[in-house]
């Protein structure tokens, strides 16, 4: 939020997850969970 930033998107599916929504909440960030990976470990 320092830096400008306003939204997160990522694929959510995470065990911390919710740790991840509660900074996003605190710091005034919208965060998207998409539900899909944007990479794969080749």
């Amino acid at each position: 939020a320092q830096a400008g930033i306003t939204a997160i998107i990522q694929p959510g599916g995470s065990i911390r997850d919710q740790e991840s929504i509660a900074a996003a909440d605190a710091a005034g960030i919208a965060m998207v969970c998409t539900g899909t990976r944007h990479f794969r470990h080749g």
